[in-house]
């Protein structure tokens, strides 16, 4: 069996090559390899790019959450009677809505 005495994680293969031997097979190997690591390379800064901009809007979600649930607060301790009419007629509305 052939070993293989690279660190490349593809086989050896006269076939992956084009038949070349020599000089000319490692450069064409070497240009694979190339091309793969610039690839990858790309693959992780556009995640790196996707964390980074989903972590902003997260946070910039929480403090939404954040802001408009001490404003639902302060308005349910200023009348309490009123907030809980709402919630019954959002809770008929959205039961009529609901139940067909």
């Amino acid at each position: 069996m052939i070993e293989n005495t690279t660190d490349s994680p593809f086989p050896a293969s006269s076939a992956a090559t084009g038949g070349m031997t020599g000089l000319g097979a490692s450069a064409t190997q070497a240009d694979m390899e190339g091309s793969v690591h610039r690839m990858a390379q790309r693959a992780h800064e556009a995640v790196d790019k996707l964390e980074q901009s989903l972590s902003a809007g997260s946070e910039r979600m929480l403090d939404w959450q954040q802001e408009y649930g001490d404003m639902a607060r302060e308005q349910v301790r200023a009348s309490p009677l009123a907030a809980v009419g709402i919630a019954f007629g959002v809770g008929i509305l959205f039961s009529k809505l609901f139940m067909r």
